[in-house]
């Protein structure tokens, strides 16, 4: 029989507006989002994926930062324009998430009850490198956001959380959705 719990429900309601808001450059990503994050600690907590419900707590701190960043650009546009992710950032990303992925397992391992240690971490690292992508409008964390969702959907349904596996199979076609549209306003971009 599949249960959902009404928090799970509001997770993927929130969730869902979320990305559909942020495909389109639409600030009100942020708030949104806030929300879905609140929703998924408790989610997430109750569900033994620790690393997960710690996600949520960063993720809330980077909406606040993102949300700030996206309503203050720099004095000569009126918005922050989409970027594309420069040499230099992908490799430093890439160095940071492999150490971030590595030590959340051996943290999450270590400390925590969790079943999935290694997959938990990847998923967190991977997901931290995606969301400030996003915060920066670098086109290419759509691609790290379609890695990720390809991950959890088995990991959600692994763990017993079928709404939330649903929720995150809408996140991709959301995430390929806004990949177009960022493609598109990136072209659109006058290069210096």
């Amino acid at each position: 029989m599949w249960h959902t719990d009404p928090v799970e429900i509001l997770g993927f309601i929130t969730g869902a507006l979320c990305v559909w808001l942020l495909a389109r450059q639409n600030i009100w990503n942020w708030p949104i989002g806030i929300a879905n994050n609140l929703f998924y600690i408790v989610v997430f907590v109750n569900s033994g994926l620790f690393g997960d419900a710690g996600l949520q707590v960063v993720y809330v701190i980077l909406a606040v930062y993102g949300w700030w960043t996206w309503a203050h650009p720099d004095g000569s546009r009126p918005e922050l324009p989409v970027t594309r992710t420069t040499v230099r950032q992908w490799a430093w990303l890439i160095a940071l998430t492999a150490v971030s992925a590595l030590a959340l397992r051996a943290f999450l391992a270590a400390f925590t009850p969790s079943t999935v240690p290694a997959w938990d971490g990847l998923t967190t690292a991977i997901s931290l490198a995606a969301t400030w992508g996003q915060c920066r409008k670098l086109l290419e964390s759509w691609w790290l956001w379609i890695l990720v969702d390809v991950i959890y959907i088995p990991l959600y349904v692994y763990k017993g959380l079928r709404l939330t596996a649903v929720l995150y199979f809408v996140f991709m076609l959301l995430c390929i959705a806004g990949l177009r549209s960022w493609r598109k306003a990136d072209m659109d971009v006058p290069r210096q």
